[in-house]
């Protein structure tokens, strides 16, 4: 097997919402309630009910030279087309060799917490409606063998959400993005009742909870002048907390077919992670009276929890001790941490001398058969490898957009710490 062999299905990238989409998805009585993009100083922003969501895509940054990465997009004009445009995004993910996607929201958040800002409930609701419909319809709908659709559900009641993620499920959708820690958004808890009927719809129509870094949990700023790279050194391992909690709740004994995700979570810490989880098991059961059915919390972590990587080799060379058949690979477009637009040069030296089942396991297969996605549906293998994207994608330019603008926090030459990202986002979070 060579690189432009393989099948890439990414289970993690990001749609940016384009301006004019609840136009055709909102009834006319919450039309004047729906989100509208306005501009303001030149900057595009959502709002909403006297709320506002200050960036349109966060950390959209994929196409510039890394040294004007910085803290955006916070305009249409400052991204490349392809995170707002589907059919551009099809022409990136050719250009990339990638043949399928799952992509979570940027207004709503990565699991639509910034729709609880609502006070208008039933608004609220139309416009989680509105939003799954164009999601679905307009944005996975023109290419149905290339996008892993998701949806969002109203966190504000369990019953709603089930409802919605029901409305969902039977229009075919196997996947919902959820708050790994939803008690930082002020909901319950994932052990408490309140979501007991949304934990038996994704039961009953095989949908996987999806958990994004930063949903509800993420990696604390250890202080103003800590480096800035410190703190997104340890986003992904921050979902590891969230991890031990949902390994310990009893959901996976009352559904055994349920699966959840940590998206963008990365795999190296996985094999520690199980081993201190099986110690502590064994160590504390006879007075914490922890209760996993009989089975170690390992076993019940590499039957039940999904794990995603963009570029690593530590935890693909350890994948024995992870589980083959619950990792995935994910691109991340169009956010800073993206491989594109080369993506198969970065994740074939890990994969290359690996078998091939294993390899086809990791690119397509386990994505395909989680998700319920079947990228092959209208093509063939043969036309949905790496090779045979790109051949499509000659027209497609790759190369770096320079000086496309932005806010890059601290002064040539010094070190950027969390407090200047932290000034910019409270002066873009204030702006008029």
């Amino acid at each position: 097997m060579i690189m432009n062999d393989m099948v890439l299905i990414s289970v993690d990238d990001h749609a940016v919402e384009p301006r004019e989409m609840f136009e055709r998805h909102v009834p006319a009585r919450y039309r004047d309630l729906a989100p509208r993009n306005v501009t303001v100083g030149g900057k595009n922003r959502w709002v909403f009910e006297g709320s506002f969501v200050p960036m349109i895509g966060m950390n959209a940054v994929a196409g510039r030279p890394r040294h004007e990465y910085g803290m955006e997009a916070s305009a249409f004009s400052e991204m490349r087309e392809g995170a707002y445009d589907v059919h551009k995004r099809i022409d990136d993910m050719n250009a990339n060799g990638v043949m399928g996607s799952l992509c979570f929201p940027s207004l709503p958040g990565f699991a639509g917490h910034n729709f609880l800002k609502y006070k208008d409930r039933e608004a609220g609701l139309a416009v989680v409606r509105a939003y799954n419909d164009w999601h679905f319809e307009d944005w996975c709908g023109p290419y149905p063998d290339r996008f892993i659709p998701m949806a969002i559900v109203p966190l504000w009641d369990g019953q709603l959400a089930a409802a919605e993620m029901e409305r969902m499920a039977k229009r075919g959708v196997h996947a919902l993005t959820f708050p790994d820690n939803p008690t930082a958004w002020g909901l319950p808890s994932i052990h408490s009742p309140e979501w007991d009927a949304l934990w038996k719809v994704c039961a009953d129509h095989d949908v996987m909870i999806c958990c994004h870094i930063g949903s509800g949990g993420g990696a604390p700023h250890a202080s103003d002048d800590t480096p800035i790279e410190a703190w997104i050194l340890s986003m992904p391992i921050s979902i590891a907390n969230s991890a031990a909690d949902w390994i310990h709740s009893d959901l996976w004994q009352r559904y055994p077919d349920l699966k959840m995700t940590l998206s963008e979570g990365g795999i190296g810490w996985i094999p520690y992670f199980l081993e201190r989880a099986d110690i502590t098991h064994e160590r504390h059961r006879d007075w914490s009276n922890a209760d996993f059915g009989g089975k170690m919390p390992s076993q019940v972590f590499r039957e039940h929890i999904v794990t995603c990587f963009i570029d690593e080799t530590f935890g693909v060379r350890n994948v024995a001790d992870i589980g083959e058949d619950m990792i995935t690979w994910e691109c991340d477009y169009p956010h800073a941490d993206t491989t594109w637009p080369e993506s198969p040069e970065f994740l074939w030296p890990a994969l290359k001398d690996m078998p091939q089942r294993i390899v086809d396991k990791i690119t397509h297969q386990n994505a395909m058969r989680l998700y319920h996605f079947d990228p092959f549906v209208n093509h063939t293998r043969e036309q949905s490898t790496v090779g045979a994207l790109r051949r499509l994608a000659t027209h497609v330019d790759t190369r770096p957009s320079e000086g496309v603008g932005g806010a890059r926090p601290g002064d040539a030459g010094r070190r950027v710490t969390s407090g200047d990202v932290n000034r910019i986002m409270a002066e873009i979070a204030t702006a008029s």
